[in-house]
């Protein structure tokens, strides 16, 4: 009450809350209220059975205490806590306040409900065709399936048994025909959280939200009751993400930036939001992680002709070219050797910070079946390989995985058993002899073992085919009917 009031009515002090009830009724204290107003006030005093509110007008707000209470039956609020109320009455006594209109009513409790726009209290029971049977004042209310949610409703039985708040927006037949709807009281608070949130802040903003859904395309995150924004599945941080449940999950609080305020056609705030932004972009710190000469294990993020991209850190990935990619197997094309998703070990050949480019090596990660190769295969030493092809060069035999050999025609036809060697097929194990390894070039030339050398007697050897002429058949028989006579 003010002091001008005071000293023009000769207000004394026990009589000052009767005089300042005068003021405030006579000034018309709560104009700037009016039934089904939400209010965000001050706890002033919790009474036993009462609890008095600064609505920030002339009228202290009034609240049933029991509306405050917990399942415990404790008080919810003390004095200087925050509490959002609506407006369901006003008179020169103060202005009452309610969550929402609950427990047992009426017909008149609501009419008034739907007349002033204020919400009820409501439990949903079961679903039924086209939406679900609320409970409201001990009354049958009807809620379409489109007006349970402010989104699309894709699992309709996760709402029953819950206890919300809706607005009457139908109340035919004495009360026997009732339609309401919660997505009008969502709407009619994000509207309200909207306005304030547009007046207060800008693009640039850093904001805090809780995830409330995850779709393909990005997490809702939730930043004032009844409004939420976007961050896109490209904006949830550095590293590639394939769902968004593999960045976040619902019911995470997160910190994002605000890229894009705007409206759409339909006059609704649409939030973009960034959580890469307020991350630190993981090139900043490559070269204190990452050097030549690494060999770590990536993820194939991304196949191309070229070659594969290698995720070897969040937002960090390299590309392993298809030359890179196999010392024991001829790779055409990257999908001969692996699979987005699959896990791969690499060796980091080089990198370029300012291009964002890293180089890889699958088969230098492996090892290079060739070093050593000299020892392990000196001229001489009979080996088993498998035989890989037969060209008309000479025949391909692999040694083991990465090392090949070549055993030349030349050779084959100078072998006692050639027939032998020109039946082979792919497949097919076979013993050689190594002949020369040439390891600068990847070489290996083969023997059978019993080649003949060039000069060799065998050669000069007389024919078989003499000694089985007409000649040699004829003396054969001569001497055979000579020995008879003898």
């Amino acid at each position: 009450m003010s002091e001008e009031f005071k000293e023009r009515n000769g207000v004394e002090e026990g009589e000052e809350s009767f005089a300042e009830l005068f003021e405030q009724y006579s000034e018309g204290g709560g104009d700037d209220l009016s039934v089904g107003d939400k209010v965000t006030g001050t706890v002033i005093q919790v009474g036993e059975n009462t609890v008095f509110v600064d609505t920030g007008t002339k009228l202290d707000g009034i609240v049933e205490r029991e509306e405050l209470l917990d399942e415990d039956g404790n008080c919810t609020v003390a004095e200087g806590d925050k509490v959002e109320l609506y407006v369901v009455g006003k008179d020169s006594g103060g202005i009452k306040l309610s969550r929402a209109i609950s427990g047992i009513g009426g017909l008149a409790m609501l009419e008034e409900a739907k007349a002033g726009a204020l919400p009820v209290e409501g439990k949903v029971e079961s679903t039924c065709k086209g939406g679900f049977n609320v409970a409201i004042l001990q009354r049958r209310a009807f809620c379409p399936v489109s007006q349970i949610d402010a989104r699309f409703v894709e699992n309709t039985e996760e709402y029953v048994g819950q206890t919300y708040e809706f607005l009457i927006t139908k109340l035919e037949s004495h009360g026997r025909n009732i339609v309401v709807s919660r997505r009008a009281l969502l709407e009619r608070e994000a509207a309200e959280s909207a306005q304030s949130f547009v007046s207060e802040t800008k693009v640039g903003d850093e904001v805090e939200g809780i995830v409330t859904r995850l779709a393909a395309f990005g997490a809702f995150v939730e930043i004032m009751p009844g409004l939420e924004g976007l961050v896109h599945i490209s904006q949830l941080g550095y590293g590639r993400v394939g769902h968004p449940e593999e960045a976040v999950s619902v019911g995470q609080k997160v910190r994002a930036k605000i890229t894009r305020l705007e409206h759409d056609d339909k006059g609704r705030l649409k939030i973009s939001l960034s959580m890469k932004e307020l991350a630190q972009d993981p090139w900043d710190t490559l070269s204190a992680t990452f050097a030549p000469g690494d060999i770590v294990t990536g993820k194939v993020v991304r196949l191309a002709e070229f070659g594969a991209f290698v995720e070897i850190a969040p937002g960090v990935d390299g590309l392993v070219h298809v030359s890179e990619m196999s010392y024991t197997k001829r790779v055409n094309k990257p999908s001969d050797m692996v699979k987005e998703g699959d896990s791969v070990p690499v060796k980091i050949k080089s990198i370029d910070p300012d291009k964002r480019r890293i180089s890889l090596s699958m088969k230098d990660a492996e090892g290079d079946p060739w070093s050593g190769v000299a020892d392990r295969y000196q001229a001489g030493r009979k080996v088993e390989g498998v035989v890989e092809k037969q060209e008309q060069f000479g025949i391909f035999i692999q040694l083991e995985p990465g090392i090949t050999g070549l055993l030349p025609k030349s050779v084959i036809s100078r072998s006692e058993k050639p027939a032998a060697f020109e039946k082979l097929h792919a497949g097919d194990t076979v013993e050689v002899v190594i002949g020369e390894v040439k390891a600068g070039e990847r070489k290996i030339s083969l023997t059978t073992g019993d080649a003949r050398e060039d000069g060799d007697w065998k050669e000069f050897a007389p024919k078989r085919k003499a000694e089985t002429g007409s000649m040699g058949l004829l003396g054969a028989k001569l001497q055979e009917a000579f020995d008879k006579k003898k």
